[in-house]
């Protein structure tokens, strides 16, 4: 899971590096006024999200399988507490 989250944020720095130069170049315009660094951190983050949804999704189904066994293996063991308490009592 930090993999994943690790890779994603370096896809989202990549795209903010590659914005902020083309923002800096006069390949996409600016802002207005004072909202540069809002209008870049947008853009990076439209153009990573879709990268991130191609690029990942081998590292985001493994992800998926972590998060599932954890959950499955937490329900087992709040059965197994269910079934101790009733036979206390």
């Amino acid at each position: 899971m930090l993999r994943y989250t690790l890779m994603r944020l370096g896809i989202f720095a990549g795209c903010l590096v590659v914005v902020w130069g083309a923002v800096y170049s006069g390949i996409v315009p600016r802002g207005f006024g004072d909202s540069n660094l809002l209008w870049v951190l947008l853009l990076s983050l439209i153009l990573s999200a879709p990268l991130s949804f191609v690029l990942l999704r081998k590292e985001r189904d493994r992800a998926s399988a972590q998060i599932v066994t954890r959950v499955d293996r937490m329900k087992a063991n709040l059965e197994s507490n269910r079934s101790q308490e009733d036979a206390a009592q």
